[in-house]
């Protein structure tokens, strides 16, 4: 190697040093491209970008105009990061080559960020020590650290199977029960479909769902698609290999499911209780319906991103609730958005300990290491700070109530896409805040967990213990 460098060097009349200092940004930029936790947000800037180019074609557009940047840049980030936010009625502003852009850069947003935080999982727990490792194996039963194709099998038949289940059954219901012709059936309970399981929430109607709220034939699918997509490859894995044998779930798979469940029904229980009696929303629906559009925003405020009512016209206890269910989120290594199920139950875990004085924090018979629960409270703390500093950064750029710009910037951290009216009125500024929001939500919370997981080592050294006052 050394030989060949001389030779160049030679060649083209330079000293061995100064085309080693030369190489040196090469080889930095590949080594940064090789990094795991930078390869996962560079994928999807490229995404969006690609998809940038194509929105702003002439034939993308519905009156055969160039979209201007910022709106193509906004959608194809809002799609790729499976946001679901659109600042245009996708009926009457895009074409269906258009429409079409957005459902591949969904689809390639929810097959990307699946296959990515589960190999990077991999990754992680092939880092660690190989004691750790086969205890774990042993204790979780977690996925073989070699099957990467397996993982890759279980991706594409959990994608593929759920949104072909959900668009036969979306196009049957527009077919025999609104009248549409077959081909329009076809691509809207297609469009609907990978939408509704990567828990992107874009919709091509300028209502999203409001138009079917009280057809279950078409909302239920919906939300079993949002729920398939929001779970997490782990729990899937999990589920196939014992699904009537809870004693051999992973501990993650019991957090996520019982988490998920209790979200799920505490959910559906405030805001049934806050806008039952809300005429805007749902007080003037037949009781099943209540019951229903009630359930259907619980569900979607998990990453979901559809409504079948006036988000906009929410009792403000509501959006705060609302706001709440989106920051946590669904489960790790699954197309929804938030902090994540675990991290939520965890930190609520070492409180409960540190409560009742107990050395450990525990769930289940298992012990949680203290580095896991820091990597909870770093996840946690990072994205509070950052709806903090976006929520006061909007707040200066628009007069919307404060419940409402909340709203909004963890709408669009979480990835979720409802909206309280507030992006469609932003100044550009304000969509560009919104535009990087959508990004990191939807790559940060893996790469950081990633990093923070692959940095933890031995320290050479430890300095005095002291204690400061606390509270």
């Amino acid at each position: 190697m050394r030989q060949e460098v001389r030779s160049s060097c030679a060649h083209v009349g330079l000293s061995p040093s100064l085309a080693r200092d030369a190489a040196l940004p090469q080889r930095a930029l590949g080594t940064a491209l090789r990094h795991p936790t930078r390869l996962i947000p560079i994928a999807f800037l490229l995404v969006i970008l690609l998809g940038t180019a194509l929105l702003m074609l002439p034939q993308a557009r519905a009156d055969g105009h160039a979209a201007p940047f910022f709106t193509a840049l906004f959608t194809a980030t809002s799609a790729a990061s499976l946001s679901g936010i659109s600042v245009v009625d996708p009926a009457s502003y895009w074409t269906l080559p258009g429409q079409a852009v957005i459902l591949v850069l969904m689809q390639l947003g929810g097959l990307g960020i699946l296959t990515g935080a589960t190999l990077l999982g991999l990754l992680v727990t092939r880092r660690l020590r190989l004691s750790s490792r086969l205890m774990a194996r042993a204790e979780t039963q977690i996925i073989a650290l070699g099957d990467v194709t397996a993982i890759l099998r279980l991706v594409l038949a959990m994608t593929l199977g759920t949104e072909a289940l959900a668009a036969a059954a979306l196009c049957l219901r527009l077919r025999l029960g609104y009248g549409m012709e077959w081909g329009e059936a076809a691509w809207t309970g297609l469009f609907h479909a990978v939408s509704a399981y990567t828990n992107a929430g874009l919709s091509t109607y300028g209502d999203s769902l409001v138009r079917f709220g009280g057809d279950l034939c078409v909302t239920v699918p919906v939300m079993l698609a949002v729920l398939a997509g929001g779970i997490g490859v782990p729990v899937v894995h999990d589920l196939r290999r014992a699904p009537l044998e809870p004693q051999r779930w992973s501990l993650h798979t019991r957090i996520t499911l019982l988490g998920s469940l209790g979200l799920l029904l505490s959910g559906w229980a405030g805001v049934l209780a806050y806008e039952w009696s809300n005429a805007a929303t749902l007080a003037g629906l037949p009781l099943p319906e209540r019951v229903h559009g009630a359930l259907f925003h619980a569900v979607m405020t998990r990453s979901g991103g559809f409504n079948t009512v006036d988000v906009g016209a929410m009792r403000p206890e509501t959006l705060l609730l609302s706001t709440a269910l989106m920051l946590i989120g669904g489960g790790s290594a699954s197309t929804a958005g938030g902090i994540r199920v675990t991290t939520f139950v965890l930190l609520g875990l070492a409180v409960w300990a540190e409560i009742r004085g107990s050395p450990d924090t525990n769930a289940f018979g298992r012990r949680v290491p203290e580095t896991v629960l820091r990597q909870a409270l770093t996840i946690a703390l990072v994205a509070i700070a950052m709806v903090c500093a976006a929520t006061l950064l909007l707040m200066s750029l628009t007069d919307h109530p404060a419940e409402k710009v909340l709203f909004e910037v963890v709408s669009a951290l979480a990835t979720v896409g409802l909206s309280a009216g507030v992006s469609a009125s932003l100044p550009g500024a304000g969509l560009a805040v919104l535009v990087v929001l959508m990004f990191l939500g939807r790559v940060g919370t893996v790469t950081i967990a990633t990093a923070l997981a692959l940095r933890h080592g031995r320290a050479a050294y430890r300095y005095p213990e002291e204690r400061p006052i606390v509270g």
